[in-house]
């Protein structure tokens, strides 16, 4: 790794051989997969983010009990959801005649699914007792206590940002780590302010505009498939890479058939949809994006209120033999994943970017 210097720092200070991230990806991501990259050399993380502390506390024991190696885990730390009872009546009713097509009836109200780390206090505690090497964050950030109370645990953190704003953010409240994601990246965008317009810039000149202005670790990630497209990030300013869509299809990962199916399909293709969840999120094209096309983004609820319905709606499709309204996941790069198990691929994308 002569040749990455800044890569070679940021692997001595955060306990990895390899300046390679697999991404979280919450409903993805294993204590299998993640266990694999980090005894690999990379850094594994886990989403935790859909996860309550009792299902997030034995995912962090399942992952320790297959790997003594840093991993990372992952939260949502999105502003808690507003209610409103009209545009999510509106929306149920839009749905109505989709289930009705699989003999089904959508919810008769829609609840906010998951919490949010910013006014979670159960599983901040769980995450001190539970003292993961580095804990990352998406849509935002958790209050200075918060982070100041992971900061004495010891606790190493990282944060994601899309345009300069939100990356000084991060820099300023402390964070070691700016995970830059690129408009290509695979699944929910981590704008802080989804109501703001999205500056949609790629990987590569968020990266290198990062890179110019920051004096803390950035993390390229969106639409990096194999080395070549590591070693380029990292010769742009890159500390390390961080790649989602390239481990779905390793046999570790919890995708399910249809996804996996969908991702290795030649040609695959993606676009941004706010259908399925209420938050703009990068999927491989289904029934669920073409039907969120026909929808302004105002009329669908807030995040994560909208996924009630989303998941409802997955639910009895698949009952009925259609998988078209699944949370498909996957970043641009989508039609160069490979089927490799977790550490070979860790292994061959080093190998590939000269790393190893």
């Amino acid at each position: 790794m002569t040749d990455f210097p800044a890569a070679q720092a940021f692997c001595a200070r955060f306990g990895i051989s390899v300046p390679i991230i697999q991404a979280p990806m919450a409903g993805v991501s294993t204590p299998a997969l993640a266990a694999a990259v980090s005894g690999a050399g990379g850094l594994g993380s886990l989403g935790l983010g859909a996860s309550d502390v009792t299902t997030a506390r034995s995912m962090i024991a399942a992952l320790r009990n297959q790997t003594n190696r840093a991993f990372n885990v992952n939260f949502f730390c999105h502003r808690p959801a507003a209610k409103d009872s009209q545009r999510e009546a509106r929306w149920i009713d839009f749905l109505r005649p989709t289930f009705a097509e699989f003999g089904a009836r959508p919810p008769e109200q829609l609840t906010e699914i998951y919490k949010s780390f910013v006014n979670d206090d159960a599983m901040l505690a769980m995450v001190i007792s539970e003292r993961p090497a580095i804990v990352s964050f998406h849509f935002g950030l958790p209050d200075a206590d918060r982070i100041a109370a992971l900061r004495h645990a010891g606790i190493q953190m990282f944060a994601s940002a899309t345009t300069l704003e939100e990356a000084r953010q991060v820099e300023a409240a402390g964070v070691d780590a700016v995970i830059a994601q690129g408009y290509e990246a695979g699944g929910h965008r981590g704008v802080f302010d989804p109501a703001l317009p999205d500056a949609r810039l790629s990987t590569l000149p968020l990266t290198r505009l990062l890179s110019r202005h920051l004096s803390v670790p950035v993390i390229a990630a969106g639409g990096l498939m194999d080395g070549t497209d590591i070693a380029a990030i990292l010769h742009r300013g890159a500390s390390a890479a961080q790649l989602g869509t390239a481990f779905i299809m390793c046999p570790e990962s919890s995708a399910d058939p249809a996804y996996r199916e969908r991702l290795s399909a030649a040609g695959a293709q993606t676009e941004m949809t706010m259908a399925v969840s209420g938050r703009p999120a990068r999927s491989l094209v289904s029934r669920f994006t073409a039907l969120g096309r026909s929808v302004p983004d105002e009329g669908i609820p807030a995040y994560p209120i909208a996924y009630d319905a989303g998941k409802a709606l997955h639910a009895a499709a698949k009952a009925n033999g259609e998988f078209g309204y699944g949370a498909y996941w996957a970043g641009q790069g989508a039609p160069f994943a490979r089927a490799l198990p977790a550490d070979e691929m860790l292994r061959m994308l080093a190998r590939e970017a000269g790393l190893a």
